[in-house]
């Protein structure tokens, strides 16, 4: 009896080695993070976020600023043009021949010796 007491043990050993020795299925390791590394995460993103916003906006107030210098130039040629036009403008109307025939019109005459010439 106790021989076969001895050879059923054996036999559950077997099996229990057997079925040890079966092809393990691999289970998914979940990944467990550490505060440290769901902080040092966390604060990436953030910083991320942060230089991101502060990039566009930058750009965004650049792009105005442009805008505004393009604008002030457009206006300040348009003034100087309409200045060399008044520019002209004025040596027409200033000039001796010009005066002169106002002057007849208006009534007055020229006493030549009372003329001073005046130059700039």
């Amino acid at each position: 009896m106790a021989a076969v007491r001895i050879q059923q043990k054996v036999q559950k050993v077997q099996q229990e080695q057997h079925v040890q020795r079966a092809p393990r299925k691999k289970q998914k390791r979940s990944v467990r993070w550490t505060v440290g590394e769901k902080l040092v995460f966390v604060s990436f993103l953030a910083f991320a976020l942060y230089s991101s916003v502060t990039i566009i906006s930058n750009q965004f107030t650049i792009y105005h600023v442009n805008k505004e210098v393009q604008q002030l130039q457009a206006n300040i040629q348009e003034q100087e043009k309409q200045n060399r036009d008044l520019y002209v403008q004025v040596q027409e109307l200033s000039t001796y021949e010009r005066i002169l025939a106002k002057a007849k019109e208006l009534g007055l005459t020229l006493n030549e010796n009372n003329v001073k010439v005046v130059q700039d």
